[in-house]
C-alpha cells in the first residue's frame, strides 16, 4: 500500500507530513516508556523483520497481490508508540534506497501505514484482552483479529485522504469499495503472519512482548471454598526458553533468509493498491520516483544482471541497514530515558 509521488496533491501532502511528524514525535516520548535494556534491541530487529516479510507479496485474487504492513505486529511486540518508530523507519528506508513509495507522499504513508494500522490495531488488541481469558493463547487470538482489522483500516484511510486530496477525478464509492474489498483478503494474510509471528516469541520469551505483559498467573487463596487473587500480588515470573542474543541472532537470519532468498518466490501480481490505481485511474497523474536511478531502485541491484542474486542482494542489504537505522534510534530513545530517569533516581537516593 506504498502511495507514490502524484497520487495525493501538494497541500494535502504537506498536512499529511505534518500529522506523521507530529505523531513521529510523540511516539519518539512514548517510546521512551516502552524501551529498556531488554527491548531496544528487539525493536531495531521488529523493524527488520517488518522490511524482510514486506518483501514476500503472497497472491490474493484475480491477479492481485498483498504484503504485511506490520503496525500491528510492531504495536504487540514492542508497544504502540514504539511500533510507531518501527514502520516509520521502515518507510523511510524503502522511499530513500529502494524507491518504493513516494518521497513526497511519505507523510501520506507514515500516517496510513505506520500511525492508522498501529493505532487502531493496538486499540482492538487490548479491547480483546479484556474479555479474553488470561492465558497466552488470547493473545495470539487477539494478534490476529487486531492485525485483520488493521488492513481495511489503512484502506479506508487511504480513501479519505485521497478525498480531500486526489490527483484524478474518479468516483470514490468504487475506490472504497475495490480498497475495502482487496484489503480485506489482505488482512487475512496479515493477521496469519502477526499470530504466527507472536506465538512464536510468546512461546521463546513472553516477557519480552510487550501486549503480553501482566497475563501472567496471579498468586491465588481460597476462601470459602473459592479461589480468589491475593490482593496486590505480581504476576508469577514466566520461565525464558531462550537468552535474548539467541533469540536476536534468529530473528536476522530469518530476516535474512526471508529477503535474500525466499523474497525471489513472491508474487509478482500488483499489490492492491496498485490494482485499485490501475483499475480505477487513480495513477494517471503518478509520477517518477526521485529515487528511482538509486542502485537499489525497485529491490535490485544495479548492473547485477541475475535477477535471483540482484534481488537477493538488495534484500539482504536493505535488513541490514534497516536493523542498524532501527537500533540506533531506538538506543538513542533508550539513553534519553536513561538520562531523563537518573538525576531523578539521584535526588531520591541523596534524599534517604
Amino acid at each position: 500500500m506504498h502511495v507514490p509521488d502524484g497520487f495525493i496533491n501538494a497541500p494535502t501532502s504537506a498536512v499529511t507530513g505534518v500529522v506523521a511528524a507530529g505523531a513521529v514525535a510523540v511516539s519518539l516520548r512514548g517510546a521512551r516508556r516502552e524501551l529498556d535494556e531488554r527491548t531496544a534491541p528487539l525493536a531495531g530487529l521488529v523493524a527488520a523483520f517488518i522490511f524482510a516479510v514486506q518483501m514476500l507479496n503472497f497472491p490474493v485474487a484475480a491477479g492481485t497481490s498483498g504484503h504485511l504492513l506490520g503496525g500491528a505486529l510492531a504495536a504487540i511486540l514492542v508497544g504502540p508508540f514504539t511500533g510507531v518508530l518501527c514502520v516509520s523507519v521502515v518507510l523511510l528506508m524503502q522511499g530513500i534506497l529502494f524507491a518504493d513509495g513516494g518521497l513526497t507522499a511519505l507523510g501520506v504513508n507514515i500516517t496510513d501505514m505506520a500511525i492508522v494500522t498501529t493505532v487502531v490495531a493496538y486499540a482492538v488488541f487490548r479491547g480483546l484482552l479484556r474479555v479474553l481469558p488470561r492465558k497466552r493463547r488470547s493473545v495470539t487470538v487477539a494478534s490476529f483479529v487486531a492485525a485483520l482489522l488493521s488492513v481495511p483500516a489503512a484502506a479506508v484511510a487511504f480513501t479519505l485522504i485521497y478525498a480531500v486530496g486526489g490527483t484524478t477525478d474518479v468516483s470514490l464509492g468504487k475506490v472504497a469499495t475495490a480498497m475495502v474489498g482487496v484489503h480485506v483478503l489482505i488482512g487475512i494474510g496479515e493477521a496469519v503472519i502477526t499470530a504466527l509471528t507472536v506465538g512464536a516469541v510468546i512461546a521463546v520469551r513472553p516477557d519480552l512482548v510487550h501486549g503480553a505483559r501482566g497475563l501472567g498467573q496471579r498468586l491465588k487463596l481460597r476462601v470459602n471454598g473459592d479461589l480468589v487473587d491475593v490482593p496486590g500480588a505480581a504476576p508469577a515470573p514466566v520461565a525464558a526458553r531462550t537468552s535474548r542474543r539467541t533469540l536476536w541472532i534468529s530473528g536476522l537470519v530469518a530476516s535474512l533468509a526471508l529477503a535474500g532468498f525466499v523474497s525471489f518466490y513472491a508474487s509478482a501480481s500488483p499489490d492492491g493498491l496498485e490494482k485499485v490505481a490501475h483499475d480505477q485511474g487513480i495513477d494517471r497523474k503518478a509520477e517518477r520516483h526521485a529515487s528511482d536511478g538509486s542502485p537499489l531502485a525497485g529491490y535490485g541491484v544495479k548492473d547485477v544482471g541475475n535477477a535471483r542474486l540482484s534481488g537477493g542482494l538488495a534484500g539482504v542489504i536493505g535488513v541490514g541497514v534497516t536493523v542498524v537505522a532501527g537500533s540506533a534510534v531506538f538506543w538513542t530513545v533508550r539513553r534519553r530515558r536513561t538520562t531523563d530517569v537518573s538525576p531523578a533516581s539521584a535526588s531520591v537516593s541523596a534524599g534517604a
